[in-house]
Protein backbone atom coordinates (compact mmCIF):
# COMPACT_ATOMS: atom_id res chain seq x y z
CA UNK A 1 0.00 0.00 0.00
CA UNK A 2 1.35 3.43 -0.83
CA UNK A 3 1.17 6.39 1.45
CA UNK A 4 -1.85 8.56 0.84
CA UNK A 5 -0.97 11.47 -1.44
CA UNK A 6 -0.20 14.68 0.43
CA UNK A 7 -0.37 13.06 3.87
CA UNK A 8 2.22 11.83 6.32
CA UNK A 9 2.79 8.12 6.42
CA UNK A 10 0.97 6.48 9.31
CA UNK A 11 2.45 3.52 11.17
CA UNK A 12 0.98 1.20 13.80
CA UNK A 13 3.38 -0.31 16.34
CA UNK A 14 2.11 -3.38 18.22
CA UNK A 15 4.13 -4.71 21.15
CA UNK A 16 3.27 -5.74 24.70
CA UNK A 17 6.45 -4.01 25.93
CA UNK A 18 5.76 -0.29 26.52
CA UNK A 19 9.43 0.61 26.12
CA UNK A 20 9.58 -0.92 22.63
CA UNK A 21 6.42 0.93 21.53
CA UNK A 22 7.64 4.22 22.97
CA UNK A 23 11.10 3.85 21.44
CA UNK A 24 9.75 3.14 17.95
CA UNK A 25 7.26 5.98 18.28
CA UNK A 26 9.95 8.44 19.41
CA UNK A 27 12.33 7.43 16.63
CA UNK A 28 9.73 7.61 13.89
CA UNK A 29 8.01 10.77 15.15
CA UNK A 30 11.42 12.41 14.79
CA UNK A 31 11.30 11.49 11.09
CA UNK A 32 7.83 13.02 10.73
CA UNK A 33 5.75 9.82 10.75
CA UNK A 34 2.43 9.58 12.55
CA UNK A 35 2.77 6.59 14.89
CA UNK A 36 -0.06 4.88 16.73
CA UNK A 37 0.52 2.23 19.38
CA UNK A 38 -1.27 -0.92 20.48
CA UNK A 39 -0.21 -3.18 23.34
CA UNK A 40 -1.88 -6.31 22.00
CA UNK A 41 -3.18 -7.92 18.87
CA UNK A 42 -6.73 -7.39 20.08
CA UNK A 43 -6.12 -3.67 20.58
CA UNK A 44 -4.45 -3.45 17.17
CA UNK A 45 -7.43 -5.05 15.46
CA UNK A 46 -9.75 -2.60 17.23
CA UNK A 47 -7.94 0.40 15.71
CA UNK A 48 -7.11 -1.17 12.34
CA UNK A 49 -9.06 -0.04 9.31
CA UNK A 50 -8.02 -0.82 5.73
CA UNK A 51 -6.20 2.18 4.30
CA UNK A 52 -5.60 3.82 7.69
CA UNK A 53 -2.00 2.64 8.13
CA UNK A 54 0.81 2.54 5.62
CA UNK A 55 2.79 -0.03 7.63
CA UNK A 56 2.39 -2.16 10.74
CA UNK A 57 5.28 -3.22 12.96
CA UNK A 58 4.37 -6.05 15.32
CA UNK A 59 6.09 -8.17 17.92
CA UNK A 60 5.73 -11.95 17.73
CA UNK A 61 5.50 -13.05 21.37
CA UNK A 62 2.48 -11.30 22.90
CA UNK A 63 -0.18 -12.62 25.28
CA UNK A 64 -3.47 -13.85 23.83
CA UNK A 65 -2.56 -13.23 20.16
CA UNK A 66 0.86 -13.72 18.60
CA UNK A 67 2.15 -11.42 15.90
CA UNK A 68 1.59 -13.91 13.10
CA UNK A 69 -2.03 -14.35 14.17
CA UNK A 70 -2.45 -10.58 14.13
CA UNK A 71 -0.85 -10.37 10.69
CA UNK A 72 -3.17 -13.08 9.34
CA UNK A 73 -6.24 -11.26 10.71
CA UNK A 74 -5.06 -7.98 9.19
CA UNK A 75 -4.31 -9.60 5.81
CA UNK A 76 -7.79 -11.11 5.83
CA UNK A 77 -9.25 -7.61 6.10
CA UNK A 78 -6.69 -5.93 3.84
CA UNK A 79 -4.53 -8.34 1.80
CA UNK A 80 -2.10 -5.66 0.61
CA UNK A 81 -1.39 -4.26 4.08
CA UNK A 82 2.36 -4.54 4.80
CA UNK A 83 3.22 -6.12 8.16
CA UNK A 84 6.79 -6.28 9.46
CA UNK A 85 7.63 -8.38 12.50
CA UNK A 86 9.97 -7.04 15.17
CA UNK A 87 11.44 -10.00 17.01
CA UNK A 88 14.49 -11.13 18.92
CA UNK A 89 14.22 -14.54 17.20
CA UNK A 90 13.86 -14.04 13.42
CA UNK A 91 16.01 -17.04 12.45
CA UNK A 92 14.10 -19.34 14.78
CA UNK A 93 10.74 -18.17 13.46
CA UNK A 94 11.77 -18.27 9.80
CA UNK A 95 13.23 -21.76 10.09
CA UNK A 96 10.49 -23.26 12.25
CA UNK A 97 7.68 -25.40 10.95
CA UNK A 98 5.04 -22.88 11.99
CA UNK A 99 3.69 -20.94 9.03
CA UNK A 100 4.06 -17.19 9.38
CA UNK A 101 1.52 -16.11 6.82
CA UNK A 102 0.92 -12.42 6.61
CA UNK A 103 4.44 -11.37 7.60
CA UNK A 104 6.19 -9.42 4.84
CA UNK A 105 9.56 -9.12 6.57
CA UNK A 106 11.43 -9.49 9.86
CA UNK A 107 13.49 -6.97 11.83
CA UNK A 108 15.68 -8.30 14.59
CA UNK A 109 15.56 -6.77 18.07
CA UNK A 110 17.47 -4.81 19.09
CA UNK A 111 17.04 -2.73 15.96
CA UNK A 112 18.48 0.52 14.69
CA UNK A 113 16.62 3.50 13.28
CA UNK A 114 18.14 2.86 9.85
CA UNK A 115 16.58 -0.62 9.81
CA UNK A 116 13.15 0.81 10.55
CA UNK A 117 13.66 3.47 7.88
CA UNK A 118 14.63 0.82 5.32
CA UNK A 119 11.46 -1.15 6.03
CA UNK A 120 9.35 1.97 5.68
CA UNK A 121 11.03 2.83 2.39
CA UNK A 122 10.46 -0.71 1.11
CA UNK A 123 6.91 -1.34 2.33
CA UNK A 124 5.38 2.13 2.58
CA UNK A 125 6.96 4.20 -0.19
CA UNK A 126 5.76 7.71 -0.81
Amino acid sequence: MNARAGQQRRILVVDDEPLVRQTVQMLLNGDGYVVDEAESGTEALAVFEPGKFDLIFTDYFMPAMKGDELAAAIKKRSPSQPVVMLTAYPEKLQSSDCPLGGIDSFICKPFELETLRAAITQYAPV
